[in-house]
């Protein structure tokens, strides 16, 4: 019988298994993500654009198509959201000095005030909430950090001009310290 939808306030035994880990822990991201978008202040900022503003802080400059790939969306809709991101000044767009015809992109000033305010806010309501946890359970939450943010890095394409080495060790970057979107 799968489980993967247990209550997230379950324990799990001991070498759970990685089915259940992976439904509990989609079922908290799905909890978490409203949490946190519903108390934004900012109008304009879909979870998206919040996610391309993310991986331009974290990754840019970054041409079109590979902030494309980072996001895992297409060129098309990555293009049309650079124009939206660009007509709120959020961004700014020069030359690539490899290649004229291409542009990069990277955060404005406003872009990057943005994205912080936009963290403080989300890292705010985090507090909030693990404060009310018992200091056992906020000790375990500490404890599972590096175990998620090797998850997330994982998945990072290499950086621009570096191929992909599947060899790399896990968790190699460090520590993502605010990188992710919220």
């Amino acid at each position: 019988m799968e489980q993967s939808d247990a209550p997230a306030g379950r324990p799990s035994p001991p070498g759970a298994e990685p089915a259940e880990l992976a439904g509990r822990l989609r079922a908290v991201i799905q909890q978490l993500l409203p949490l946190l978008r519903g108390r934004q202040r900012h109008r304009n900022l879909t979870p998206s654009r919040t996610a391309a503003l993310a991986a331009l802080a974290a990754h840019g400059p970054l041409r079109i198509s590979e902030l494309a790939a980072r996001m895992n969306i297409a060129l098309s809709t990555t293009s049309r959201m650079v124009d939206l991101l660009d007509t709120c000044g959020w961004i700014a767009r020069r030359p690539d000095p490899a290649d004229q015809r291409a542009s990069l992109i990277s955060l404005s000033a406003d872009g990057l005030a943005l994205l912080r305010a936009v963290r403080r806010e989300t890292t705010g309501v985090l507090r909030e909430r693990i404060a009310l946890l018992p200091p056992d359970r906020q000790r375990l939450l500490h404890e599972a950090l590096p175990a998620l943010e090797e998850l997330v890095e994982g998945e990072q394409p290499p950086p621009r001009g570096e191929p992909s080495r599947p060899d790399r060790p896990r968790g190699a970057g460090g520590a993502r310290g605010g990188d992710g979107t919220l």
